[in-house]
């Protein structure tokens, strides 16, 4: 492997890990957010990305409890791929990258991918019927609003994943013909 190469995978490890950082800071500040929102619901304006949600607690809590479970559970979501991810690229040997772990790691990324996509598609759908009820949801739309990009992504990541299976499973049956 060439050392331009090496280069840039190092570059996009040193990327992965501060968008790894940045998905946990983000997913830490909503949990703060919801815990606030439940126990101190004055000082939540002052939170992290001010996503207050009193009116619709105030409405209904179970409807406030269900949008915050799907937030949460999308940002978690994103912290575990991107863990997946950082532990693949720091595993991963680059001379000889067809083997089981990397085979396994991809298709796991690929079931997060869709994971995340299906799970923010299902909570976008949820959040337009909650404004045919008279919920206010448009400062919601930024927590999903990719959800069609994750779906292809899972799709096209578990195509590659089938691929890396194919390889692994030939490169196998080649080391012991030989």
């Amino acid at each position: 492997m060439s050392k331009r190469n090496n280069f840039v995978f190092k570059g996009l490890h040193i990327v992965a890990w501060i968008i790894f950082v940045g998905l946990c800071i983000e997913a830490g500040g909503l949990i703060v957010n919801f815990l606030f929102s439940l126990f101190k619901p004055d000082f939540v304006q002052n939170l992290y990305q001010k996503l207050d949600l009193t009116e619709m607690y105030k409405e209904s809590k179970i409807v406030f409890i269900g949008i915050y479970s799907f937030i949460l559970s999308i940002s978690i979501l994103k912290v575990f791929l991107f863990y997946i991810v950082i532990r693949l690229m720091q595993k991963m040997d680059l001379a000889k990258p067809f083997n089981t772990f990397v085979s396994k790691q991809i298709l796991q990324i690929s079931h997060y991918t869709l994971s995340i996509g299906l799970l923010s598609y299902t909570a976008r759908q949820y959040a337009k019927n909650l404004m045919h009820h008279g919920f206010a949801t448009d400062s919601l739309h930024p927590f999903w609003a990719d959800s069609q990009a994750f779906v292809l992504m899972g799709a096209v990541i578990y195509i590659i994943a089938t691929i890396f299976k194919k390889g692994v499973d030939l490169q196998n049956e080649n080391d012991l013909t030989v």
